[in-house]
């Protein structure tokens, strides 16, 4: 209930009329039955542009750090997310990945729109990273076609760090459905899957025009995230006089 009141009457307006997203492609999202909405991942506006415009409902696997912020502010956003029929995922150890796979298939299961990013995490930098196979799992294990998403512009209109978003031209394309039928019963094969995330990740790649890096992208972060407090113990700032 509260999921299409943010959608019809809170949010979703408000979000139409500030970004005015340019939609194509939306033909390519099934009518009916499951699916896996596979897109990139630019900006925190990604989790409420794309239920915005979508006809069907939509459920993401959104960070569980959404759901365990301390203070008020972390127990209002873990509401808001709850309410808006998110599902929480651990994103530390193999154990994690398996857990978001169930609650994932759960939702496939009962015929719904599944919404992942591939990437495993927003990008810091605008640039599109190495995909993880937990969505390649997913469409094999439950056999439904997954659509490739991206979103243009949403980096530039809230890039990490900022609050409030900021005018700027943003489009959202859906490809055409990848089939993936012809690797039935092959969701073992760890070759399988690496050839299935990275057809889908291309198929992004085509969609959004970004310089694509095959390297994770929380691995990344961290690399860049030591080598900054290296520097800073290297070079320690003078104290302000």
């Amino acid at each position: 209930m509260f999921y299409y009141l943010l959608k019809y009457v809170v949010l979703g307006p408000l979000l139409k009329l500030v970004f005015r997203p340019r939609i194509e492609g939306l033909e390519h999202v099934p009518d009916s039955g499951p699916a896996i909405i596979a897109g990139n991942h630019l900006s925190f506006s990604d989790h409420f542009l794309m239920p915005a415009i979508l006809r069907r409902r939509i459920t993401f696997l959104a960070k569980a750090e959404y759901f365990t912020g301390p203070g008020l502010k972390g127990r209002l956003t873990a509401f808001f997310f709850r309410s808006a029929g998110q599902i929480p995922v651990d994103r530390s150890g193999k154990e994690a990945g398996q857990a978001a796979i169930r609650e994932g298939l759960k939702v496939l299961g009962r015929g719904e729109l599944l919404g992942i990013y591939p990437e495993g995490t927003r990008s810091h930098d605008g640039r599109l990273y190495k995909g993880k196979v937990g969505v390649a799992v997913m469409a094999l294990t439950a056999g439904v076609p997954v659509v490739p998403c991206a979103m243009i512009g949403t980096f530039e209109a809230q890039p990490p760090g900022k609050v409030v978003p900021r005018l700027h031209p943003v489009t959202i394309r859906f490809g055409e459905p990848l089939d993936f039928s012809r690797y039935a019963g092959m969701e073992h094969e760890k070759a399988v899957l690496r050839a299935i995330t990275d057809e889908i990740i291309y198929a992004i790649l085509g969609l959004s025009g970004q310089e694509y890096v095959d390297e994770y992208a929380a691995v990344v972060k961290e690399r860049q995230a030591a080598e900054q407090g290296a520097r800073e113990r290297r070079f320690p700032r003078a104290p302000l006089s």
